[in-house]
């Protein structure tokens, strides 16, 4: 393609995204919802209940070998979940969640921590494992108001942003802002529908708050997920 013909598509395609973007409802159907543990009707007892999550029969299909791992690994990988969840709505593939943890600690996305605890998921050294693995653009938002975060969202966009895990009881107070991730893939004039890898139905999968609720347990950070086309491809 040359030179003329590249710059004509890149500014068909930021055309057509802005245009997306000043719409007031854009939703993506059919993102499929997953758990960060085994099954989705097992967060209630987990987070509420304090089950064991290997109770859940479900819980080896994530590839972890060892029950300890997955006890450890479970209730921090809500981003890498959300992850999983993009990559699968867009035909991405990809390894056991395990197995894309094992790729993930050699990046840099997760860090182990000397006191045994874990720092991640890290913005930037996911978005550069996210390129380079599985051709996911990602841009890192910050101090951005949920309303503009969800404005990035267009036919080839979801986000993931940092909430409070609060957010599973969003009629009650909540302490905290931050500190989990949920992925967007939807928003309307008024709030956006998501999905919470620990959330408790009604506010599972497929979930819609307003904007004002979702700003009480919002960071003000997170990322856009853009899947890089075809078209992009050739043009670059």
């Amino acid at each position: 393609m040359n030179e003329i013909n590249t710059q004509a598509a890149r500014e068909q395609q930021t055309g057509q995204r802005k245009a997306l973007a000043q719409e007031k409802e854009i939703r993506h159907f059919g993102v499929p919802y997953y758990s960060q543990w085994g099954s989705p009707e097992w967060v209630a007892r987990i987070v509420e209940d304090d089950v064991d999550p290997c109770d859940d029969p479900a819980w080896g299909a994530s590839g972890f070998g060892q029950p300890e791992q997955y006890r450890f690994w479970a209730k921090r990988l809500c981003g890498l979940t959300c992850f999983e969840s993009a990559l699968d709505y867009w035909g991405i593939e990809h390894a056991p969640r395990a197995a894309m943890l094992e790729d993930a600690l050699r990046h840099g996305v997760y860090r182990l921590r000397e006191d045994g605890g874990v720092d991640g998921l890290i913005y930037h050294p996911f978005a550069a494992w996210a390129e380079s693995a599985y051709g996911v653009r990602v841009e890192v938002m910050t101090d951005e108001d949920i309303q503009a975060s969800a404005a990035r969202l267009d036919a080839d966009t979801l986000a993931i942003v940092s909430v409070s895990p609060e957010i599973r009881y969003p009629e009650r107070a909540n302490v905290d802002q931050g500190g989990h991730l949920i992925l967007l893939h939807g928003r309307s004039d008024g709030g956006v529908w998501f999905h919470n890898p620990s959330g408790v139905a009604p506010y599972q999968a497929n979930a819609w708050l307003p904007y004002g609720t979702v700003a009480r347990f919002h960071a003000r950070r997170g990322m856009a997920l853009t899947r890089i086309t075809v078209d992009e491809t050739l043009a670059e």
